[in-house]
């Protein structure tokens, strides 16, 4: 089960670019971008949790050490990918990407970070019956 749900980070992974473009296709023109960063930190929370709550349907991790072991999993590709892919590939500056990890300045991302870790944990405890 680990090994599946490692795999799917990849779709939360696509879940959050589609995020992303969606915040800059829609919303981020018309609002600060403060506030485009924050409201897309909050539907990337509820994305990411409606898509693991119907993998939890249908494949239940089996323990909350197996959800802690899938949460940790999902952090370290998530920060990994954000600095590794940002970097190198997209061209961003350190600097620029730790701007959004600012809390003092309203930059609300380590919540997502956060949410990503604790996640697979939250949906299977809400999720016992």
């Amino acid at each position: 089960m680990i090994v599946r749900y490692s795999l799917l980070w990849v779709v939360l992974a696509m879940i959050a670019i589609a995020n992303g473009a969606l915040r800059e296709k829609t919303y981020g023109a018309k609002i600060s971008e403060l506030s485009a960063h924050q409201l897309s930190t909050v539907t990337g929370i509820l994305f990411s949790a409606a898509f693991v709550y119907v993998i939890h349907m249908l494949w239940p991790l089996k323990s909350t050490e197996q959800a802690w072991v899938v949460g940790i999993i999902w952090f370290v590709a998530t920060v990994l990918f954000e600095f590794v892919f940002g970097h190198f590939v997209m061209g961003h500056s350190w600097s620029h990407l730790l701007h959004d990890y600012n809390l003092l300045r309203g930059r609300v991302w380590c919540f997502f970070l956060l949410w990503v870790l604790i996640m697979p944990v939250v949906i299977r405890k809400l999720s016992i019956r």
